[in-house]
């Protein structure tokens, strides 16, 4: 067996016949695939609560694909290759392809290289280019196998025959699919004309062995003859396909002379078998014609390749049968013999067909079964957005309210005003309960301890979002150095233009930071404005109680008048604790409201192969929310009739109840005791988002570093290109540059992007009674992790940490327009006492560099 061609094994019984010919392999680097495509899966999927590891299940891919292109040259090697393609193929459909940040590269089946090496290859950090060209290798092990098989067997022959119009079929997909999956400049093997021709052969090589098969077999002779004609057609297709100028010097130098002869011998074949339908039908003059020309071309196929003996045992039998033919003609019927031009075409029989390629080639497990596709993952994102941004304006909304209307009840000092002992030196039960549960919550020591918290969270998102940027600064610095130091021949593109939506994303990631710093500013001012009766208000009750000063009794409240302001004042208090705790309920049910997108998703996907995610969205979360949100609005409403009957009623009360420096002294108590509980929700849901910005953030760190990572190898193997042509003395036209990093305009034309979004905006709250709050900073919807290539893919917005507002009673700046922070003012009562703060300056960051 020389390096292409292999031939039939010939036994004593059995008539050998021409050489079969088969592909050569493309060979592959090694390349790690576990870590990239593990953060891959980890930054895309394990963005919610559920975190499954891949970890094992890429450890078998990555084990599969050692054994794929290693053991390419063992005939078990086939299922191995077939189980890698499956995997591979499965994988590709459920995460997104531009990315995938592994430099794969593979050498060109045909070249053989030079003396200074330099084999022709490509590097494409693409699974579609890496599963093509393990279809390709596919095709080549069929085709080797093919040829392989002994001819003395009618399994043998079936499997030959199937294996090539498997390869056929192979090679034919791969011609209409590769500049699809690499959207560049293939090498030669890869390239469309390549394929066809390849294609062809393989066809003409099936039909070849049934050819075969049907003369071994004894079948009739039209039939054939007509097998034969179909074999030649296929010969002749190949031939032409396979004669294109820029494609001859792929193949060996048998090849051609192989080629040529087998489309000869197959119309001497044809010529043969249907010079004895001729005879059976007393047309002798058509049968010397025939048997003339079959005889003719059978020698000239058999001096053309090495194994002719079965041709030459077919030109024996032409020459007697036409010895005879001639005799029987001379003697008995001396019909007049036709020119050969003159004879009528014989009918094919086209019996061999391209195989398109399985869906799965193999019954192995799918590594990935549990990963849905990219298209129901990414809708699945968007419905949870969706759904985020409705849940968060609810609750901002109840939450806004909430806040007025504690407000409202402070400047009324209510319900302390109601109590008995509010006209003495005694504290009134409301805020002694308030004091009890501050106490019980860990009082301004946990208060403390929670805001120590941010400073060192936010740094360390601040470090990890540095050295991501620290990576693709130093990438693009050394990507310039070499395009001065090497010019024109550096043919990569710059890096500029590659990590467009990287910097793009790290600045919505800087912005996030910036509001999350001016967030925290604004607590920092409501614990200042508070610290004094949050102190108070976590010591004990005797200190508690000489902080607040004692009024003249100066009347009662239980006269006619104030009795009956007071009863309609606790009636109405009555009524606002059920509101709260209304709203309580509906907010956790808000947060727990979930629906199950993914079947209708899959369905979808199945039937019309795409989601329509806002039409199967909007019907489910509509159904799911809107009982919620008839039941927020009632409250809302409730709230306003509330709040004008409180005021009402409070205007009813006797003057000296009043009393303004007891009840405001009380009502900074009772304010206190709202703004700890508020803060201390403030500062958790602030951590989580922290910790949550920090899950996102090393996961973009991760796909950075797996960018620069791929570069590097690309620039190490160009950097190997240009030294070996300097070796060389001489300078080859470098490769075109990727379509991924192409600039042309008719590849930009093709794949041209939609219009980039804006930034999606925060879902702010609604407005309400009182001072409208601001938009809240960031998006809601976690989109995919950001484009790492930056040209001819849709440009995906950075992911965002789930329910993202740490703070979401707080009035921030939009995230786009970046206003200077306002000094926070929820309460409509003047600061009291010596130790009132005033306002931070605008811009004030808490946390000054250390």
């Amino acid at each position: 067996m020389t390096a292409t061609v292999c031939h039939y094994i010939q036994h004593q019984s059995v008539a050998e016949m021409a050489e079969l010919l088969f592909v050569p392999f493309k060979k592959a680097s090694e390349v790690d695939i576990v870590k990239p495509l593990r953060n891959l899966i980890h930054s895309t999927y394990n963005t919610g609560e559920h975190h499954e590891d891949y970890t094992e299940a890429l450890n078998e891919l990555s084990r599969l694909r050692a054994s794929a292109i290693w053991k390419i040259f063992e005939k078990s090697s086939l299922d191995i290759v077939y189980s890698y393609y499956d995997q591979l193929a499965s994988l590709e459909s459920k995460i997104p392809p531009q990315e995938v940040q592994i430099p794969f590269k593979w050498k060109d089946a045909f070249d053989k290289g030079s003396l200074f090496g330099g084999r022709m290859s490509l590097t494409i950090s693409s699974l579609a280019y890496e599963r093509m060209c393990t279809l390709f290798n596919i095709a080549a092990m069929q085709s080797v196998i093919a040829s392989q098989q002994l001819p003395d067997s009618e399994d043998s022959l079936k499997t030959a025959a199937k294996l090539f119009q498997q390869a056929a079929g192979i090679f034919a997909y791969l011609k209409g699919n590769i500049m699809m999956a690499v959207h560049q400049e293939t090498t030669p093997d890869l390239n469309p004309e390549t394929l066809d021709a390849l294609s062809k052969l393989m066809l003409a090589q099936a039909q070849e062995v049934i050819a075969f098969k049907s003369i071994r077999d004894g079948m009739k002779e039209g039939m054939v003859a007509k097998v034969c004609s179909q074999a030649e057609e296929l010969y002749t297709d190949a031939v032409r396909a396979m004669q294109k100028e820029q494609l001859k010097p792929l193949w060996d130098r048998e090849w051609m002379p192989i080629v040529t002869a087998k489309q000869t011998a197959f119309r001497g074949l044809t010529q043969l078998y249907q010079s004895y339908v001729c005879n059976a039908n007393k047309a002798v003059g058509e049968e010397i014609a025939r048997l003339q020309l079959a005889e003719e071309l059978l020698r000239r196929a058999a001096g053309r390749v090495v194994q002719s003996g079965f041709l030459l045992e077919q030109a024996g039998r032409a020459a007697r049968a036409l010895a005879a033919a001639v005799k029987d003609n001379d003697f008995i019927y001396h019909e007049r013999v036709p020119d050969a031009a003159q004879l009528e075409p014989v009918p094919r029989a086209p019996v061999a067909k391209p195989l398109p390629p399985p869906e799965r080639w193999a019954a192995d497990k799918d590594l990935f079964a549990a990963l849905v596709p990219v298209a129901v993952h990414q809708a699945l994102q968007t419905a949870a957005a969706r759904r985020a941004d409705l849940v968060s304006a609810e609750i901002n909304k109840l939450r806004d309210a909430t806040q007025l209307l504690n407000s409202v009840l402070a400047s009324l000092n209510l319900p302390a005003c109601l109590e008995s002992g509010a006209n003495g030196g005694e504290l009134p039960p409301s805020i002694r309960a308030k004091a009890t549960a501050v106490r019980a919550a860990g009082g301004l020591p946990e208060l403390e301890r929670l805001m120590a918290e941010l400073p060192e969270l936010l740094q360390r998102n601040k470090d990890i979002l540095d050295e991501a940027e620290r990576m693709l600064r130093e990438e693009a610095e050394a990507d310039g150095a070499l395009r001065q130091q090497f010019g024109s021949r550096w043919t990569r593109t710059e890096s500029a233009k590659l990590t467009e939506a990287f910097r793009a994303n790290a600045d919505k990631y800087r912005q996030i930071i910036d509001n999350a710093v001016r967030a925290d500013n604004i607590v920092q001012q409501k614990f200042a404005q508070h610290r004094e009766n949050i102190e108070l208000l976590s010591g004990s009750e005797g200190d508690m109680t000489a902080g607040v000063p004692d009024g003249p009794d100066t009347g009662d409240t239980t006269d006619a008048g104030g009795s009956a302001a007071v009863t309609r004042l606790r009636e109405l208090m009555a009524d606002v604790e059920s509101v709260k705790a209304e709203r309580d309920a509906i907010e956790a049910e808000l947060k727990d409201a979930t629906v199950d997108l993914r079947p209708a998703f899959l369905s979808a996907l199945a039937a019309d192969g795409c989601v329509d995610e806002p039409a199967l969205s909007a019907g489910a979360l509509g159904a799911l929310l809107a009982p919620l949100q008839r039941r927020a609005g009632d409250t809302l409403a409730r709230q306003e009739r509330l709040l004008a009957a409180l005021q009402a009623a409070h205007a009813a009360l006797p003057a000296a109840a009043a009393r303004p420096a007891r009840a405001q002294a009380l009502a900074r108590l009772a304010a206190a005791a709202d703004a700890f509980q508020e803060l201390t929700a403030n500062l958790n849901e602030g951590i989580k988002f922290y910790n949550d910005l920090t899950q996102l953030l090393v996961a973009f760190q991760n796909k950075v570093s797996d960018f620069c990572f791929a570069r590097k190898t690309e620039k190490d193997e160009l950097l190997k290109d240009l030294t070996q042509e300097a070796a060389r003395g001489s300078v080859r036209p470098a490769p075109a540059p990727p379509q991924h990093h192409a600039t042309e305009p008719a590849a930009v034309a093709r794949r041209e992007p939609p219009a980039r979004p804006p930034p999606p905006a925060g879902a702010g709250p609604a407005a309400a009674p009182g001072p409208a709050a601001a938009a809240l900073p960031y998006p809601t919807q976690p989109q995919g992790m950001p484009l790492p290539l930056g040209a001819g893919y849709p440009y995906y917005a950075a992911p965002m940490p789930a329910l993202y507002n740490p703070y979401a009673t707080l009035p921030y700046p939009h995230h786009a327009r970046l206003p200077p922070a306002a000094p926070y003012q929820p309460y409509q009562y003047p600061a009291a006492g010596p130790h009132a703060p005033p306002p931070p300056p605008a811009g004030y960051n808490p946390y000054p560099p250390q």
